[in-house]
C-alpha cells in the first residue's frame, strides 16, 4: 500500500516560492509540526539537502545527521541522472533512460566507478568515515532540496531501512507527480510543499536564489 503524500494545495504548479534551501526547509517543518517522535533523526543526502535539513532540524528541535547517496550523471548533462548509489554500496540503474540515452556498458560502468568515488569521498568528509547514520529503531526524517526522478531518495530510503530505521517520513520542498508516486510506494510517509507536473520539471525552478551547495558548507551546517 502506497504512503499518504501531503502537500500544500496553494504552492501547487507553482515556481519559485521559496527564497531559498533555509526557508524550504522551514516549510516543510510547519507542515510536519506534532507529527513526529521525539527522539526522531533528520537526516539530509548531500548536499544540497543539508541546508533543508538543518533548517527543519532547527526548527523542531531535532538532530541531523546525511545520509551519501549520489545520483549517477550523464556525461555530457551533469544535473540528469540515470541512476545513484548509496552509502552501503547499492546501486539503482534507471534502465529505460540507460536505453534511451545510448551508453554503452562501459560508460555505465565508469559512470558508477566514478559516483562510488564520490561517496566515499562525502563520507569520510561528512561522517568522518562512518558510512551509515544512526538510525536502527529511531523514525527518520528523510530529506533533499527537491525531487526529480526520485530514484536518488528511494535507494536513500531502501539503504536506511535497511540500517534499522523503524519508520522513514520523506520531506521535500518540490517534486514531480511521478517521484512522488515512486516514493510512495517505499516510505511510510511523504510530506512535499510544491508539487509541479512536467515536462519540463527542475528542481531549481521552485526557488528564488539557487546555487550548488558546496561539500565545505553542507559540512559547516553538520559541525564537521
Amino acid at each position: 500500500m502506497a504512503a499518504p503524500v501531503v502537500d500544500l494545495p496553494e504552492l501547487r504548479e507553482r515556481t519559485h516560492v521559496f527564497a531559498d534551501r533555509r526557508e524550504a526547509g522551514e516549510v516543510l517543518a510547519r507542515m510536519l509540526a506534532g507529527t513526529v517522535d521525539a527522539d526522531a533523526v533528520v537526516v539530509a543526502i548531500p548536499a544540497g539537502g543539508v541546508p533543508v535539513g538543518a533548517a527543519l532540524a532547527a526548527a523542531l528541535g531535532l538532530p541531523l545527521d546525511v545520509a551519501v547517496v549520489s545520483k549517477i550523471t550523464l556525461p555530457w548533462n551533469t544535473e540528469a541522472g540515470y541512476g545513484a548509489v548509496a552509502f552501503d554500496g547499492r546501486v539503482a540503474l534507471n534502465e529505460p533512460l540507460v536505453r534511451m540515452s545510448g551508453l554503452t556498458p562501459a560508460e555505465v560502468e565508469a559512470g558508477i566507478r566514478a559516483t562510488r568515488e564520490k561517496v566515499e569521498r562525502r563520507v569520510r568528509r561528512l561522517r568522518g568515515g562512518e558510512a551509515a547514520p544512526d538510525v536502527a529503531g529511531r523514525e527518520v526524517i528523510a530529506v533533499d532540496d527537491g525531487l526529480a526522478s526520485g530514484l536518488t531518495m528511494q535507494l536513500a530510503v531502501e539503504a536506511l531501512r535497511a540500517a534499522g530505521a523503524r519508520r522513514i517520513v520523506v520531506a521535500v520542498p518540490t517534486a514531480h507527480p511521478e517521484a512522488l508516486a515512486r516514493i510512495a510506494r517505499v516510505a511510510d510517509a511523504v510530506y512535499c510543499a510544491n508539487v509541479r507536473s512536467g515536462p519540463p520539471f527542475a528542481v531549481a525552478e521552485a526557488y528564488r536564489r539557487w546555487y550548488d551547495v558546496p561539500e565545505e558548507e553542507a559540512a559547516a551546517l553538520l559541525g564537521r
